[in-house]
């Protein structure tokens, strides 16, 4: 049984079609790639997944269950903006995911903060842009959520944060959950994906398991999707 599915699922906004006539189905324990150029349609799929919008037709369902509070409560969701109040402290921010969500491992937190070597007195204000996506990645990764979903969790970051971000999602995501992760930077993150999604302008185009796809193409997925990107045009 799919964690996610999509079924029929077309978005528009106005008049301007977003998705068109989205049909699919996100296993169980895997890591996806949903991968696409900016403005294919990435962001508006996971704001479906996440209840953040509403298709104009068609139905999305997580674990299940109609988008809605019970699918919520098993989707642990990274924006691709930062939406934490830099006015309050590191342990503050804890504090709130332990009351918001009955699902949040605080000493699993707590630990990930430490070996970031952070203070939990520390103000979200005074900390980089680089730290701030790191902390709000280790309090979305320390939920016990059925399916994770990051939306440009490396966007505008530099490499070594980009490589403490893969290697802290590969290490803390739940046992037997999924995770899908969008993104334009596949190069950067197409070693720890188990299958990917292609998606251009509303539509996907291919869905695969990475190894096969590499394997066929012998070449990179980075590559393979500027190959089928550009037959689109």
């Amino acid at each position: 049984m799919p964690i996610l599915k999509y079924q029929n699922v077309s978005k528009s906004f106005g008049k301007k079609p977003i998705l068109k006539n989205i049909n699919l189905n996100i296993n169980s324990g895997k890591i996806v790639g949903l991968l696409g150029q900016n403005g294919a349609g990435k962001s508006t799929m996971i704001k479906l997944a996440t209840g953040l919008l509403t298709p104009t037709f068609g139905q999305v369902f997580v674990d299940n269950h109609p988008v809605g509070i019970a699918s919520k409560r098993v989707v642990s969701y990274l924006p691709e903006r930062t939406y934490l109040d830099k006015s309050i402290r590191v342990k503050d921010a804890l504090k709130l995911f332990q009351e918001f969500y009955d699902n949040f491992d605080i000493i699993k937190a707590k630990q990930l903060i430490q070996d970031l070597g952070l203070s939990f007195d520390t103000r979200i204000a005074t900390m980089s842009k680089g730290m701030q996506e790191k902390l709000q990645l280790i309090l979305v990764m320390s939920r016990n959520a059925k399916l994770y979903i990051l939306d440009e969790p490396l966007g505008g970051i530099d490499p070594a944060t980009r490589d403490y971000i893969l290697d802290t999602i590969l290490s803390n995501f739940a046992s037997g959950a999924t995770l899908l992760i969008s993104t334009h930077l596949i190069a950067d993150i197409e070693r720890i994906l188990d299958e990917v999604i292609f998606i251009d302008h509303g539509e996907i185009i291919l869905t695969a398991s990475a190894d096969e796809l590499r394997s066929e193409y012998q070449t990179s997925i980075d590559e393979i999707f500027r190959q089928k990107f550009h037959a689109q045009k």
